[in-house]
């Protein structure tokens, strides 16, 4: 008796369960979306999560900043980085630069279009100009990187810094 009662409410669960998926799916694809969002670092790198694959680069700032880059040496496939960790190295005609991985992951693709032309990073600093993608190893990391308001805010008041 019980499992024909039950077998008789599962119509109506089904059409409980429809009723709420428009409501499911916009909470899903709302954290998602904030999930891919860039995360910025100190040392103006950012990162961009997607499906547990962080593509990283150096910001528009930093790309300013150095000047027109001739030179990027990224990590190769397979090299296991932690938060903090020099990760590439780009070059200037004015300077050289680190570049530190924003969180711990192991490399999965490395932007060998901005190996033989390191103009990229100049040209399209969050699109073409990605240095390496990582396989997200701790994605509580996220949280200790800025968001973009956070990053804006700390870029200001390091121009200040410098101005004084």
């Amino acid at each position: 008796m019980a499992s024909v009662s039950l077998l008789r409410a599962l119509p109506r669960l089904s059409l409980l369960t429809r009723s709420a998926l428009p409501q499911l799916t916009r909470s899903l694809s709302t954290s998602s979306a904030l999930f891919a969002e860039r995360r910025y670092t100190k040392k103006h790198e950012w990162v961009s999560v997607e499906d547990e694959i962080g593509t990283v680069g150096i910001t528009t700032f930093a790309q300013e900043a150095l000047g027109d880059i001739v030179y990027a040496e990224l990590p190769d496939v397979g090299t296991e980085l932690h938060a903090g960790d020099t990760a590439a190295a780009v070059e200037s005609v004015k300077a050289a630069s680190d570049v530190y991985s924003p969180i711990s992951g192991t490399v999965t693709e490395k932007n060998e279009e901005v190996e033989s032309n390191p103009s990229l990073i100049n040209k399209s600093t969050y699109q073409d100009g990605w240095l390496f993608k990582l396989k997200v190893m701790n994605a509580n990391e996220l949280q200790q990187l800025m968001d973009e308001n956070a990053y804006e805010a700390f870029k200001k008041q390091e121009e200040e810094a410098h101005a004084e």
